[in-house]
């Protein structure tokens, strides 16, 4: 297998992070970790900006790093670094975000079993033309595509010309996309969508397609994953299957001075019956 984009970016042969899964970023405990490596040389990672993202130590054979995307370093970890044989290095934070993305979607590969098969052919061609309809196709720009599944949201923005960035909580289904390469490794996060935010900055575009089932028992979960998904999406795509979810999407989009429209989609009455739309440039809702 060819070296991890990581590695390269630290120009080191091989590195392992501190942190053993994408969702623990932002976790400071990952810090002192890091500060128990120590080591002989390091690597500072900046960005385009100047701020620190990655930091990495040499311990014994081995590049033990820690990612600064969702947290920042600790004075300790400065200082053990300006006390040892060190170099600074400088990437943009989209490129190392990619690179990171990778390095944990890889091991998602390599150490989780996929779950079965669960695309239906046919909704590749009607999804597509959905989000054509409202979107018509991109020139490249991000959208991030949440709870991802097995990936067929990603693979129809892929088709359209945009950048999909894609987040779930079921690692079988990650695996199961990223075998089937409709999900990519360096655009895919296992994470919790209740937080996404907490990993994410906001992107133009965002897709949440067959949310639900919303009951009476995951209401509120529900709630906090839309949620969420609108304060990452300035321009924001939902499917449902009944016209109940889709008026509660809209109620929570009002709660949060966001406009939400909903439309029938006949053209797929199983998956993708309802459609939410919202911009976040758009008034209130009217809620008379």
């Amino acid at each position: 297998m060819a070296p991890l984009k990581a590695a390269e970016i630290l120009g080191v042969d091989e590195i392992i992070f501190v942190e053993p899964q994408f969702a623990m970023l932002p976790d400071p405990r990952y810090n002192v970790t890091l500060s128990l490596a120590r080591g002989d040389e390091g690597r500072f990672l900046l960005d385009e900006k100047e701020d620190p993202i990655a930091l990495a130590f040499h311990n014994g054979d081995c590049w033990v790093a820690g990612s600064f995307l969702c947290r920042n370093p600790s004075a300790t970890l400065i200082e053990q670094f300006e006390n040892i044989n060190g170099e600074i290095y400088q990437e943009d934070r989209a490129a190392w975000a990619a690179a990171v993305r990778e390095y944990y979607s890889t091991s998602i590969l390599t150490e989780v079993p996929p779950s079965i098969e669960d695309l239906n052919p046919k909704r590749r061609g009607i999804l597509g033309n959905l989000i054509e309809d409202f979107w018509g196709s991109g020139s490249g720009e991000t959208c991030v595509d949440c709870c991802c599944g097995s990936g067929v949201g990603s693979l129809v923005l892929r088709d359209l010309n945009y950048t999909p960035l894609s987040y779930d909580n079921d690692e079988t289904l990650l695996s199961r996309g990223l075998v089937e390469k409709r999900l990519l490794p360096e655009e895919t996060m296992w994470i919790d969508a209740t937080i996404t935010s907490h990993y994410l900055e906001p992107v133009p575009k965002g897709i949440g397609i067959m949310m639900g089932e919303i009951n009476s028992f995951s209401q509120d979960m529900w709630q906090q994953i839309v949620s969420e998904l609108f304060a990452v999406s300035r321009e924001t795509l939902i499917t449902v299957g009944t016209e109940r979810e889709a008026l509660l999407i809209r109620d929570w989009g009002a709660d949060l001075g966001r406009q939400v429209t909903v439309t029938e989609n006949p053209a797929d009455p199983i998956y993708d019956l309802w459609v939410c739309r919202s911009d976040a440039n758009e008034g209130p809702a009217d809620t008379r």
